[in-house]
């Protein structure tokens, strides 16, 4: 009788879990529906514009070498990017082990704009959920476990909002027209394999350095400060990211695979590698 009542508790605590866990992931999906229609009506989607050589007028040599070598004659302005990564990242320091991800990643270029949602397997059954978003100049960034239990949260503040467009600018390199000066990047030439672009959003700005090879790729994109979260903030922190295996996709020379690299003093953090599984431009 006992083992009875026993077993009787258990199946319905399991079934209770379940049924939680069941209208978490319902919650879940619609928030993130919610934040990305959010994003797309504040995009400006009716933009006919096309590249053109004249586009290029004044830029420093290997930037516009890059362009000529990336975008077609006629490519239409990207207004918006759906992709899919995979990969492996790090949650801690140097010493935490990889864990493998997947996201999906919206994007709006005209104003700046990304919703990035990754699941990171723990072990079998348990995963993680980031959500990190850049909106309306403003970003946040959330961890949750299964995506509905809460395990940390940063709010907009300027660093955090400078370090999501720094992010913004660095990952152009996969929808390349947001780069044009047209859209708002100023370029400054630093020598014959490397310039600065600078974007500015609002009260936010956002600088980074890009490293052209022969081939006329973005190799890698580098800034000496881009704002880390610590435990009492943030810390403005040498970070670099890296661009290779490039290929065309809807016309356009875009790199596959990349890494993010924080640069810390006792040494080089690598806390990001992933691949391009899927990219879609004017979808959201």
């Amino acid at each position: 009788m006992r083992t009875a009542r026993v077993l009787k508790g258990t199946t319905s605590a399991v079934v209770a879990l379940l049924v939680a866990i069941l209208a978490g992931i319902v919650w879940l999906r619609r928030e993130t529906a919610r934040r990305i229609d959010e994003l797309r009506r504040s995009a400006n989607t009716e933009r006919k514009t096309v590249f053109t050589t004249d586009d290029l007028e004044g830029l420093p040599a290997p930037v516009r070498a890059y362009f000529e070598n990336t975008l077609q004659e006629g490519q239409p302005y990207i207004d918006l990017v759906r992709l899919k990564q995979n990969g492996k990242l790090r949650l801690g320091d140097a010493s935490s082990s990889w864990r493998p991800f997947t996201a999906t990643q919206h994007v709006t270029v005209d104003p700046p704009g990304f919703f990035w949602g990754a699941s990171i397997t723990l072990v079998p059954f348990v995963s993680l959920r980031i959500r990190d978003l850049f909106r309306d100049g403003n970003g946040s960034a959330e961890v949750s476990l299964f995506g509905i239990i809460p395990l940390d949260r940063g709010e907009p503040s300027q660093e955090l909002n400078e370090a999501e467009l720094v992010r913004y600018l660095a990952e152009a390199v996969w929808y390349p027209t947001a780069l044009l000066p047209s859209e708002g990047v100023q370029w400054e030439s630093i020598d014959d394999r490397t310039a600065k672009a600078t974007i500015d959003h609002g009260d936010v700005s956002a600088s980074l350095t890009f490293s052209f090879n022969e081939d006329d790729e973005v190799i890698r994109v580098y800034t000496a400060e881009r704002y880390r979260r610590v435990e009492d903030g943030f810390e403005p922190t040498p970070w670099s990211g890296y661009w290779h295996n490039y290929r065309r996709r809807n016309g356009i020379r875009i790199p596959m695979e990349g890494e993010v690299v924080w640069h810390l003093p006792d040494g080089d953090l690598e806390a990001w590698q992933g691949q391009l599984a899927e990219i879609h431009y004017d979808e959201l």
